[in-house]
């Protein structure tokens, strides 16, 4: 953090993240509105001058970032940059999803699809807590309090409708909180999803990132197969989420294999 400082705040930023290292690593890479387009061209603009190397993936290559985007044209200098200081790997002409091949042998019953599997969904919920009586508690995330429905602390196992995570105002470090607190997290009801519930899919996202990234057991009820989950039409299917949502889609495989079982939380 940068604190009680006075100029340009970039600069100062920027002296800060070089004295960690000079190697810095971006994942999932990608610009969604005119803000971050701008506040990124800065920041990697300032970071190359001084001598920065930058690794990145994304999903898209810097020619299609923040494509079709409003004032684009302010953005498209910091595109000229990245394509001439980075060397650009593409992974498209590869037609396997390594994370799939991960989920080739499959946990059964760790995903559950349509009104008639809700009650095997029940049953498990039970069994993981061991016919003890689940419990509201409250968890704090950064601050914010968080209301888990229905938990067990002596179990590590929570339980949240879709509503409840995604349609709700809530963001990374809420889930993450969740992902630190509990071990198994079951979600219910996750129905399809468009483009006109473009925030309920954002927050879908960055559910499942944090889930991932802090190895949650992930039990899922939902309308559909991860595939159809979130359905865009054509006019909308180069759309950053559509992207976004191709690594949610290969997680929800991934996290049914019995590799990712394994890992520790």
């Amino acid at each position: 953090m940068v604190e009680n400082f006075k100029g340009d705040i970039f600069s100062k930023i920027i002296e800060n993240t070089l004295a960690k290292g000079k190697i810095i690593c971006f994942d999932e890479f990608q610009v969604t509105d005119v803000a971050d387009a701008l506040i990124l061209q800065r920041l990697f603009t300032g970071l190359m001058e001084e001598g920065a190397v930058i690794v990145a993936t994304s999903n898209r290559p810097p020619k299609d970032l923040y494509l079709n985007g409003i004032q684009r044209d302010r953005f498209l200098p910091f595109i000229s940059l990245l394509e001439e200081k980075m060397n650009i790997a593409s992974m498209w002409h590869s037609n396997t999803d390594y994370r799939l091949i991960k989920a080739e042998n499959k946990a059964l019953g760790l995903y559950f699809i349509g009104h008639k599997s809700k009650s095997a969904f029940n049953v498990l919920f039970e069994r993981v807590l061991k016919q003890s009586r689940p419990i509201t508690v409250k968890i704090n995330a950064q601050g914010r309090e968080i209301i888990v429905p229905q938990a067990s602390l002596e179990y590590g196992v929570a339980r949240f409708s879709f509503d409840d995570l995604c349609r709700k105002p809530k963001g990374a470090s809420d889930y993450l909180a969740i992902g630190e607190n509990f071990h198994t997290v079951f979600i219910e009801d996750v129905p399809v999803l468009k483009m006109v519930d473009v925030n309920p899919v954002r927050r879908l996202i960055l559910l499942v990132d944090s889930m991932y990234e802090c190895q949650v057991k992930l039990i899922v009820h939902a309308e559909t197969n991860p595939d159809g989950i979130f359905q865009v039409d054509l006019e909308n299917q180069y759309c950053d989420e559509s992207f976004a949502f191709d690594r949610t889609r290969s997680r929800l495989e991934e996290m049914r294999s019995d590799d990712y079982l394994r890992k520790r939380w």
